[in-house]
C-alpha cells in the first residue's frame, strides 16, 4: 500500500476514507468522472443523487465489484485497490447494498449468512459446530438488536429481514467505513430507529459512514454533511442545517414545484373495486373499502400492518379469511396473476428482482422483453414474437416515463434502480389496466424520479384504479388521492386528501406509532 497525502495538508490526521478523482465510464455512458470526497473518523456524510447519477457506481467501485478507470480509494491514508467485497472487507471498508439478491445467501440459515464472511474467510474449522455457530450467530444479531429466528432459511425472509441481515454482519466485520445504500427502504419506522441508533454507536467508536439515501428524514436524523452528485459528477456540499430544497434542485438540476392538485375523478362514480367484510387472516377484524374509477389510494401503514397481504389478495396470490370482493360490479376471487392479468388486473411486487425482472442473460432480459413478457399470451396468440411490436410498446413506455437507456434493447442491468422501476410499472400501462397495484413502488427511488413515476401514474387514470402500498406517509400524501391507514391486518381509517387536510392524517399514524410502542414496552416489561 500507499499513502495518500490529502492536498490541504500534510499534517491534518488523514480521513478514514477517501475518494480520489474517482472517474468510471459504461460505454457512451459517463457514470462517474474526477469525484472526490472524504470522511473523517466518526463522521456521517450522506450522498445524494438522482437514480442514474453515479451513487451506487461509487458504492460498487469501494466494495471491489468493478474498478475505477482512474482515480484512488484510500483508508486511513493508505491506498485500496479492491478486486472483490472480501478485498474491500480486509482493508476496512464494507458496502450493505440496495438490493436483497446481494445480501445473503439462499439455502443457507440466518444463523450461516450472519457469520458468512468467517465461513467463506476460514475462521472456524473445517466441521463447524452448531452449536458454536449459533452462539456466535446470537452474539451478532444482538448487536443490533435483530429479532429473527436462527435456523430460518434466508431465502424465505421479507426485505426487511434481509436488510437487517446484512446489517448486522456488517456491523459485526468491525470495518474502518461502511457504506450503506438505502439501508432503510425496506425497514419499519421501528426498524429504521434500530439502525439509526446503531449508527450512533458506530459513529461513537470512530466508523466512517457514507450514508446513501433519497429519504429526507434519514438525512435529518443521520447526517453530518450532505454530499451531491448529478450526472456523475459532485456538485454541491452542505452542512448542518440543511436546505433541502436546494439540496433538491442541485440534484435534480431544476426546481422541483409543487405537483398539480388531484381533479376530482372518483368522486361520484360509482366503486370500480368493493370490499365487504373481508378480513386478511383468520384473527384480523373484517373491514369495507369502495375505490371508484380514477382514484388513487395509497395504503399505509407500518411493516406487517397487510399492506401486501390485501394487494396480493385482489392479485389471487393469497386468499382471503372472509368477506368478498366485487370488481365492477361482479365477484372477484382470481385464482391467481393469469386469471387477474387477464382481466386487467395488474401489480408490480415489491422486489423487482424477485418479483418482475429476469436476468439479463436470459431471454427477454431486455427493456422491451421484459415490458412485453406478461402480455405475449394477448399480443403473440400464435406463439411467433413480433419483435417490432415488442420495441414499439416499450419506446413508448420509454418517452411516457422519462427512461433514461439506449434504446428499447437495453440490458435491464444496465439502468439505474429508479430507471429499472420505470419499466416494471410501465410494462402495466402498455396494455389496458383496469387495477392497477403496487406494492412500495417508489424504493430506491429518488425525488425526481419518483415525480415522473407520480405524473405518469396520473396522466391515464381515468378509467383504472390505482391501489399503492407504501409505509412513506410522505410518499402516500405526494400521490394518492385517498390514503388508507392499515394496521393488525385491518383498515382503521381513511382520509380523503381531497376534502381533508394531511393533518389528521398524520395525527392518525403517529398515534398508532405510539400505540404500538407502549404495547412493545409493556410486552418486552
Amino acid at each position: 500500500m500507499r499513502t495518500l497525502r490529502t492536498p490541504e495538508t500534510t499534517s491534518a490526521p488523514a480521513p478514514a476514507l477517501a475518494f480520489r478523482a474517482l472517474s468510471k465510464r459504461f460505454g457512451a455512458t459517463q457514470a462517474l468522472e474526477d469525484v472526490d470526497l472524504a470522511i473523517g473518523s466518526g463522521e456521517v456524510v450522506a450522498l445524494m443523487g438522482a437514480n442514474g447519477a453515479g451513487k451506487s457506481t461509487l458504492a460498487k467501485i469501494a466494495s471491489g465489484v468493478i474498478a475505477p478507470d482512474r482515480g484512488a480509494i484510500a483508508v486511513d491514508g493508505q491506498e485500496i485497490r479492491p478486486s472483490s467485497p472480501q478485498d474491500a472487507q480486509r482493508a476496512g471498508v464494507v458496502v450493505v447494498h440496495q438490493s436483497t439478491d446481494q445480501l445473503g445467501v439462499a439455502g443457507l440459515t440466518v444463523a450461516e449468512n450472519l457469520l458468512l464472511d468467517r465461513l467463506c474467510g476460514g475462521a472456524f474449522a473445517a466441521v463447524v459446530s452448531r452449536r458454536r455457530l449459533r452462539d456466535q450467530a446470537q452474539v451478532v444479531a444482538a448487536a443490533i438488536g435483530l429479532d429473527v429466528a436462527l435456523e430460518e432459511d434466508f431465502a424465505v425472509l421479507g426485505p426487511a429481514q434481509r436488510q437487517l441481515v446484512a446489517i448486522a454482519r456488517a456491523v459485526a466485520a468491525k470495518a474502518r467505513a461502511l457504506l450503506f445504500d438505502e439501508p432503510t427502504a425496506s425497514l419499519s419506522s421501528a426498524e429504521s430507529q434500530r439502525l439509526f441508533e446503531v449508527i450512533d454507536r458506530l459513529r461513537a467508536r470512530g466508523v466512517a459512514i457514507l450514508y446513501i439515501s433519497h429519504r429526507l428524514s434519514d438525512l435529518r436524523r443521520v447526517a453530518d454533511r450532505i454530499v451531491i452528485l448529478r450526472n456523475g459528477r459532485r456538485v454541491a456540499e452542505q452542512s448542518g442545517p440543511f436546505d433541502f430544497a436546494a439540496a433538491v434542485q442541485a440534484m435534480i438540476g431544476r426546481a422541483l414545484t409543487d405537483a398539480e392538485p388531484t381533479a376530482g375523478l372518483g368522486e361520484t362514480s360509482d366503486a370500480a373495486l368493493s370490499l365487504r367484510s373481508v378480513r386478511l387472516t383468520s384473527a384480523a377484524r373484517p373491514f369495507d373499502l369502495d375505490i371508484r374509477a380514477g382514484e388513487v389510494v395509497a395504503v399505509t401503514g407500518a411493516l406487517g400492518a397487510g399492506k401486501s397481504r390485501l394487494l396480493r389478495a385482489l392479485f389471487g396470490l393469497a386468499p382471503l379469511a372472509g368477506g368478498e370482493i366485487a370488481l365492477d360490479g361482479a365477484p372477484w376471487r382470481p385464482s391467481g396473476p393469469a386469471d387477474a392479468i387477464v382481466r386487467g388486473v395488474f401489480m408490480a411486487g415489491e422486489d423487482r428482482w424477485r418479483s418482475s425482472l429476469l436476468p439479463p442473460a436470459t431471454p427477454g432480459g431486455d427493456i422491451a422483453g421484459l415490458i412485453a413478457l406478461p402480455h405475449r399470451k394477448t399480443w403473440f396468440p400464435w406463439g411467433l414474437v413480433d419483435d417490432r411490436r415488442e420495441t414499439h410498446a416499450a419506446e413508448r413506455v420509454i418517452r411516457a416515463l422519462a427512461i433514461r437507456c439506449r434504446g428499447p434493447r437495453d440490458a435491464i442491468d444496465r439502468l439505474s434502480g429508479g430507471n429499472q422501476q420505470k419499466v416494471v410499472i410501465g410494462r402495466w400501462r402498455s396494455a389496458p389496466c383496469r387495477v392497477l397495484l403496487l406494492d412500495e413502488p417508489f424504493q430506491g427511488v429518488d425525488v425526481g424520479t419518483r415525480r415522473d413515476i407520480v405524473d405518469a401514474l396520473r396522466a391515464d387514470r381515468r378509467h383504472g384504479v390505482t391501489v399503492i402500498a407504501t409505509s412513506d406517509v410522505e410518499e402516500a400524501i405526494e400521490v394518492a388521492d385517498i390514503v388508507v391507514v392499515m394496521s393488525d391486518h385491518t383498515v382503521v381509517g381513511a382520509h380523503d386528501l381531497r376534502r381533508r387536510g394531511r393533518t389528521s392524517l398524520i395525527a392518525e399514524i403517529a398515534a398508532l406509532e405510539a400505540a404500538r410502542n407502549s404495547n412493545a414496552q409493556e410486552t418486552a416489561a
